[in-house]
């Protein structure tokens, strides 16, 4: 079934806190994200997923990279690590309920092993974006080995590294190739673009084309949206439905940082700033 992303979407996904909740009944998301020269798509992700409600967020960072993320998000619990790959995956995200990786990790071996074991042996929602597409991509293959629900965020062409297609072809048939694939594969795409498409391996597809705006084109609006995603997820309700609230919610505060900067000027960092005022305007106080 085909159904437009809008207000109610949000409402399915987004559960209101309880008045006796603590940080760990609110969801704990475990983010993979940033390398040396790409600290900035680790930031941008975890403020998403704080502003989006998380009660936790556990960062694995490299190192290197360590310090500049600690200073950025001190809201978050931090595992350092000389080398991310050397983290036992299943082990750290024992108490999650969504692991996010990809966002500004790069592509080499340890992103490789970490995408792998991920697929192979978690069973919370993982959600992909970024390198750890462009990994999935040498091999789309080991998506079939998934214990558990698997959301990609793909742009146009990401997706057709992942569909083996030229980027022409994905975008003569964006919606049917989406959901193709998320069938073939039994995973969630968000083909992210003017017009957003979520589509499931049910069959069931949701788009967006209400909310965003051009100003959104710019480097590190992805990693925004995938933080969201990830921690709406992450707080327990259908990963689906997360996504396509997460669109919802990421063109919404994209269109209000428009109303307050322009398109022109405005950051994905505004996107973040905006977030308490889409969350709002869906009825969250």
């Amino acid at each position: 079934m085909r159904f437009q992303i809008d207000v109610n979407t949000v409402k399915s996904a987004v559960r209101k806190r309880p008045a006796d909740s603590d940080k760990t009944t609110v969801g704990t998301l475990l983010s993979i994200c940033g390398s040396y020269g790409m600290a900035g798509a680790a930031i941008m992700s975890a403020k998403a997923a704080l502003r989006s409600g998380i009660g936790l967020l556990k960062l694995a960072v490299s190192d290197e990279i360590y310090p500049i993320i600690a200073s950025s998000v001190p809201e978050a619990v931090f595992i350092p690590t000389k080398e991310i790959s050397a983290i036992d995956i299943a082990e750290k995200s024992g108490y999650c309920g969504a692991v996010l990786a990809g966002c500004g990790l790069g592509v080499s071996d340890g992103t490789r092993t970490i995408v792998r074991n991920m697929i192979d042996k978690l069973t919370a929602p993982m959600i992909f974006d970024a390198d750890a597409l462009n990994v999935i991509a040498e091999n789309t293959g080991i998506l079939r080995n998934a214990k558990a629900p698997i959301i990609l965020t793909p742009h146009d062409r990401e997706f057709s590294r992942l569909a083996s297609l030229t980027l022409s072809e994905v975008k003569e048939n964006r919606e049917k190739l989406a959901l193709v694939f998320a069938r073939e594969y039994n995973v969630i795409v968000v083909l992210k673009g003017h017009i957003t498409i979520v589509a499931s391996p049910d069959g069931d597809v949701l788009y967006n084309d209400s909310v965003g705006n051009a100003g959104m084109s710019a480097g590190g609006s992805g990693d925004v949206l995938a933080g969201i995603i990830a921690s709406l997820t992450a707080q327990g309700a259908d990963p689906f439905k997360c996504a396509a609230a997460g669109v919802y919610l990421h063109g919404l505060a994209g269109d209000t940082a428009k109303e307050k900067l322009g398109e022109i000027s405005m950051l994905p960092t505004d996107i973040i700033d905006c977030l308490p005022t889409a969350f709002r305007k869906c009825g969250f106080i």
